[in-house]
């Protein structure tokens, strides 16, 4: 790939993670600097293009969106990347998604929390788990491991690479009382996982707050 068609892939890329950013703020799931959001540009060599961190979700611009490598050293852009870099290098390396998102919902920090002792959350029979790849039926069950929330992010990365080994067919994990990562083959159909789940975890969640 030449440098000017990697710079304008990466540019597309950009500007597209910044419209679901501020999509999302506006559905109430990345308020204030919370969530990110990353791509794939390149496979070989890995090139990433990564939220910067401490940004504004509703504010998000193309430029802040910076690329990184397989070591999360920073290629293009100014600015840090988000410091959960290393869970979404893990995403991609193992799941090899072509788009990974993180967003800190309502429904997710309270489901996340309350189903930690079960080791994670498992959602049956309703129609919009067909809206998930490779799933057909709405008797799929769908198993959301709940990992521990770490400031050291080597150590998370380690647990969500864990995770994702022991639970090979999930769409997705929970940070306790943090929020929800999902991926995709792109940014398309990571959207669509995102949307899919956070629907879900709402009904799931305000049937368990009504229960109490």
């Amino acid at each position: 790939m030449s440098d000017s068609t990697g710079l304008q892939l990466f540019s597309a890329t950009a500007e597209e993670l910044a419209q679901i950013g501020r999509a999302f703020y506006g559905r109430g799931w990345v308020l204030g600097t919370s969530g990110n959001f990353s791509a794939v540009v390149s496979r070989e060599p890995l090139r990433l293009a990564i939220t910067s961190s401490s940004v504004d979700k509703g504010e998000l611009r193309a430029d802040h969106i910076l690329q990184i490598d397989a070591d999360a050293k920073v290629l293009r852009g100014s600015g840090r990347p988000s410091a959960e870099t290393l869970l979404h290098l893990a995403v991609v390396g193992l799941r090899e998604a072509g788009a990974v998102l993180h967003t800190h919902s309502v429904w997710s920090n309270i489901l996340s929390d309350a189903f930690a002792a079960e080791g994670g959350l498992g959602i049956e029979g309703y129609e919009m788990l067909k809206g998930l790849q490779g799933i057909s039926t709405h008797e799929h069950r769908e198993w959301l491991p709940v990992i521990e929330n770490s400031q050291d992010m080597t150590a998370l990365a380690k647990s969500v690479e864990e995770a994702l080994r022991k639970f090979p067919d999930s769409h997705a994990f929970l940070l306790r009382r943090h929020g929800l990562y999902t991926w995709g083959k792109d940014i398309a159909e990571a959207k669509r996982h995102i949307e899919i789940l956070e629907f879900l975890l709402e009904v799931r969640g305000r049937m368990y707050c009504g229960a109490r």
